[in-house]
């Protein structure tokens, strides 16, 4: 007797069901997007970047809903992150070991 199965495709990962694993790479601003002054740092080499707490997440990332609060006016390199690809995905599987 045969049973037929189906796989199961992995639920799409978005902004809205992540755990925000991305928010814990330094982030560069490279161009104006209206990022607040508070959540801007400068770096050792004097590039600005997102300010990071002190565990190392942004400083701009809702700790409770896992939402960025600045969403808006994100900078560019975090428009340009996609997720559920392989750059996130990695992010997650070393955050998450998913």
């Amino acid at each position: 007797m045969n049973i037929a199965t189906t796989t199961l495709d992995e639920p799409k990962k978005t902004c809205a069901t992540c755990q925000a694993c991305c928010c814990r790479l330094e982030v560069m601003l490279i161009t104006d997007t209206g990022v607040p002054e508070r959540y801007i740092d400068i770096d050792a080499w004097g590039g600005e970047v997102m300010a990071r707490l002190d565990d190392g997440w942004c400083a701009a990332l809702d700790r409770e809903t896992l939402l960025c609060t600045i969403y808006e006016n994100r900078p560019l390199i975090c428009r340009e992150f996609e997720a559920g690809e392989y750059e996130c995905l990695s992010e997650r599987k070393k955050y998450l070991n998913e």
